[in-house]
């Protein structure tokens, strides 16, 4: 595994991630009735992106925002925290493999 390998599935969790995000925010956010509250799971799922929903991006821009770009900036979180997530596993894997 090189260099180009562990970035290119950094990005690929990380926009998998999201494309699960979208899907599970959506799903909850149209079953809110169904379930009389957020869907079960959806914690778990949107976890990396509520984390920096609550401690990156609240205490620069408070509760003016509107949903779309609250949404948009939970997304980026998610990405973020995924993709760097796995960054690090799979290089310390890779330098782990090769001692």
């Amino acid at each position: 595994m090189n260099q180009r390998n562990t970035a290119t599935i950094a990005i690929l969790s990380g926009l998998m991630s999201v494309v699960i995000g979208l899907v599970t925010f959506t799903l909850s956010w149209n079953l809110w009735e169904f379930f009389a509250g957020p869907m079960p799971g959806v914690q778990i799922l949107l976890f990396p992106g509520n984390l920096t929903l609550v401690h990156l991006w609240h205490p620069l821009f408070t509760e003016e925002l509107t949903f779309w770009p609250k949404l948009a900036l939970q997304m980026v979180g998610q990405f973020a925290v995924v993709a760097s997530v796995v960054a690090v596993l799979a290089s310390t894997i890779k330098k782990w493999r090769s001692t």
